[in-house]
């Protein structure tokens, strides 16, 4: 595979997975001392990255969970926020300003904080009451935060005695990235025709539902358009038909992310509608590729985690056929702002 390597990305999501035990023990303890609520609190994509699992937690249990924006969080407050929250922090550096800000503003109200770093000697692991260290770079970040997420929600319904497949579900995800890597090998040779039709593109809509929604809208604003300068319209399976509809023509780029989760048919329907108004179509389905020892139920739930593998391999095609690295930047950490 084209700049990559296969043994550090499964050590990668190994390492992920295998925060299951002490993720489950740090949650343990905090419900133990009272817990009542959960906030989500991740900057940029990092924060993008936590949707699945806090929309996993909204729909289905009871225990009231929350995803907000750090920056505007420490400004605006937020009434539940307290001695009894518990406050999952991302960040892959560990030192991203706003959520170090975050981090401080939480504690000082007396909540409990999870961090999910990858270098434990940054503020957000040194400051955080239980952190977690997995070691990523941007081509594997996204899988490990999903995957860590997931645990987290995962458990959290397990506690509580409203998710009794928890123990079969983490067996499956110990298998996943392997299965994973699997994937990657196979799609190599379409990820490589994918990013030579797009290379030449000056705007992509894209569109997703459910668990893949958040992936599209981190892959058009955090891929695209920060490492690739490409100006993208992320939008919602649900809003296509609110708004964006009214761009598509012949010549509109769209790309559509389809899951295995209950939305599904909102990105159909979509899929349905274009192909009489474009002619560039574009289509990932995750129900194409094989996960074996992966359970139906469990595919659902890392629809996002399988697409973030599958771009992945389209990005690094992408950043050589545009000669354009995906570490090129013009303002990020580059400039002050």
């Amino acid at each position: 595979m084209l700049n990559f390597d296969e043994a550090r990305f499964v050590r990668i999501q190994s390492g992920a997975v295998a925060h299951a035990n002490g993720i489950r023990s740090a949650l343990a303890a905090c419900l133990d001392q009272g817990a009542k609520n959960l906030f989500f609190l991740g900057t940029g994509g990092a924060g993008i990255l936590m949707m699945p699992a806090a929309q996993l937690l909204q729909r289905s249990s009871t225990f009231p969970t929350y995803l907000e924006m750090p920056a505007e969080l420490v400004l605006t407050g937020h009434q539940a926020l307290g001695p009894n929250s518990i406050v999952v922090i991302p960040s892959l550096s560990g030192t991203t300003k706003e959520s170090v800000e975050v981090m401080e503003y939480c504690k000082a109200k007396g909540a409990k904080v999870i961090s999910l770093i990858g270098h434990a000697e940054a503020p957000l692991a040194k400051g955080a009451d239980y952190p977690f260290v997995n070691f990523a770079e941007d081509d594997t970040s996204c899988e490990s935060f999903y995957l860590q997420s997931l645990l987290i929600a995962l458990t959290i319904m397990d506690l509580r005695g409203e998710y009794p497949e928890y123990v079969n579900t983490v067996q499956e995800l110990v298998r996943l990235p392997h299965a994973l890597l699997e994937v990657k090998r196979g799609v190599e040779e379409r990820a490589e025709r994918f990013a030579e039709e797009i290379k030449n593109e000056p705007y992509h809509i894209v569109t997703g539902a459910g668990t893949t929604w958040p992936e599209a809208f981190y892959y058009g604003m955090c891929i695209l358009e920060e490492m690739q300068w490409i100006r993208t319209r992320p939008v919602h399976a649900s809003d296509f038909f609110h708004g964006t509809l009214e761009l598509v023509e012949k010549g509109v780029s769209v790309l559509l992310f389809k899951g295995e989760d209950a939305s599904r048919p909102l990105v159909e329907r979509v899929e349905r509608f274009l192909p009489e108004y474009t002619d560039k179509i574009r289509v990932l389905d995750t129900a194409e590729f094989a996960l074996p020892g992966i359970s139906e139920k469990v595919r659902a739930l890392i629809s996002p985690v399988v697409l973030a593998t599958i771009l992945e391999r389209i990005s690094a095609h992408l950043e050589v056929k545009r000669n354009h690295p995906l570490t090129t930047r013009r303002y990020y950490k580059r400039v002050a702002y």
